[in-house]
């Protein structure tokens, strides 16, 4: 497994080892001692799944607050993705500062996302499915939510002409500096 440090302490991009043959390959894309031999533990609790129909599909930037903060790690199973992990840690050096990671189903690259930062990703493609742990259970009282097109993000998209299809929620999330729970 090969972990590659990114520009966020914490965010990494995973790229487990493919085992192929002319049948096609095999690959064991979460393995527990194998992340903790690598410096990785994370109790994971639940595993979530999602289908995003159009190219330009925009889910994010979440994120939970404690008593259920969400670790997570990222893989996309069909298609690509842009992924996207923003720094929300009030006393950071790297305060709202975010990475940016092209995973893809081909590649078989993960990102892991620690609690502490927001979460989006933006498909590339259409018809992508996107598989992601998490250290903690979903909780609506808990979840929050950060403007996609926050300018002082200044995140760069990989958007389709007609912009990003939202979920309602998204498109009215606050601004970073207006979000009051942060980490």
């Amino acid at each position: 497994m090969e972990i590659i440090d990114t520009t966020l302490d914490g965010v990494v991009e995973i790229r487990p080892p493919r085992h192929g043959d002319d049948r096609g390959w095999f690959s064991e894309t979460y393995k527990k001692h194998t992340f903790r031999d690598a410096g990785i533990d994370i109790d994971f609790v639940q595993d979530n799944e999602s289908f995003s129909a159009p190219a330009g599909t925009l889910r994010g930037l979440h994120y939970q607050l404690a008593p259920h903060p969400q670790d997570k790690l990222i893989r996309v199973i069909q298609g690509s993705i842009l992924d996207i992990a923003v720094d929300i840690r009030r006393d950071s050096t790297t305060f709202g500062q975010h990475v940016a990671v092209t995973l893809t189903a081909d590649d078989g690259n993960q990102l892991l996302v620690p609690a502490g930062f927001a979460h989006g990703f933006c498909t590339l493609e259409a018809d992508v499915r996107v598989a992601y742990k998490v250290s903690g259970e979903y909780s609506p009282v808990c979840e929050r939510s950060i403007r996609w097109d926050d300018p002082d993000l200044a995140i760069r998209w990989t958007l389709p002409a007609g912009g990003p299809t939202l979920s309602g929620k998204d498109g009215i999330a606050p601004f970073l500096a207006d979000q009051p729970d942060l980490f």
